[in-house]
């Protein structure tokens, strides 16, 4: 099926953070919501501008009316809750909360819905168009970087030709007591990865090391994640492009955040021409 416009989204949305308790990052709202809706991984992944889908797109639009109609609250690290009387709402009326919503704007121009829509997406979009521009020697350069900052040590960039996959290695310690020898994969998608790629790289760091990490600039599958997950397998860690952005941003590299009244992201573009 075609993934359904954004006001077709606003009853699949409530259901799907009433499912995930009340609460649901934007990443386990589209899992749930591609999940009622029973999507394909090539509807899920349909791309509406850059590396946004357009279930992401036409989801956001949904999460602000339903925000504006007061059913929707969302906090500044970006999880979204259902009001009071969000709790008590099972169903709406998508053409009560369309004109409600209007009648805020009187331009009906939905102004303001835009510019959140956008803050989105626009520093996010424009950081991945950077990082799929890198040659694959600075994205594994980057990603070594990312590992050193978010705590992990002997980090090694390897990057040979015929080892499975594997960019590079190194070690995460957990409370100073126990030590995880961790595998990556870098890679620079405009697309999705798909569960061969991960099955691949699983067989290719048994024996070698406790886990896997695979950090890329596209997506991955819904099969992708499932088989990441599999019971009884080694398990593998995915961060695609929208975590990538978010863990640049949060260790401020190569990315500058800027708060007055409102947050502003500043990228450093002469940062990743370097590396």
């Amino acid at each position: 099926m075609p993934i359904p416009t954004y006001d077709k989204l606003f009853n699949p949305l409530l259901a799907a953070i009433r499912q995930l308790g009340g609460s649901a990052s934007i990443r386990e709202q589209e899992r749930v919501v591609a999940e009622i809706l029973n999507l394909s991984d090539r509807e899920v992944n349909e791309i509406h501008r850059g590396n946004r889908s357009k279930l992401s797109y036409r989801l956001a639009w949904a999460r602000n009316y339903l925000k504006r109609f007061g059913l929707l609250d969302n906090s500044k690290r970006g999880v979204w809750s259902l009001t009071a009387e969000g709790l008590k709402t099972t169903e709406v009326d998508k053409t009560q909360v369309k004109r409600f919503v209007v009648d805020l704007d009187r331009n009906g121009k939905d102004e303001e819905i835009e510019k959140e829509v956008e803050k989105e997406e626009s520093w996010e979009d424009e950081l991945l168009s950077i990082l799929k521009a890198m040659s694959p020697q600075a994205f594994e350069r980057l990603c070594q970087r990312l590992l050193r900052e978010s705590g992990f040590i002997q980090v090694e960039v390897t990057g040979r030709s015929g080892d499975g996959g594997i960019d590079g290695k190194g070690v995460v310690r957990v409370g100073g007591l126990l030590s995880f020898h961790v595998l990556f994969q870098a890679k620079r998608y405009k697309g999705s990865v798909s569960p061969t790629i991960v099955r691949d790289f699983r067989g290719a760091l048994v024996g070698r090391a406790d886990k896997g990490l695979i950090i890329t600039t596209g997506t991955f599958t819904r099969d992708a994640r499932l088989e990441a997950q599999r019971d009884g397998a080694t398990p593998i860690d995915l961060i695609d492009g929208e975590d990538l952005a978010q863990k640049l941003k949060e260790l401020g590299i190569g990315v500058e955040v800027k708060v007055k009244n409102l947050e502003e992201v500043l990228i450093d573009k002469d940062y990743f021409k370097q590396i």
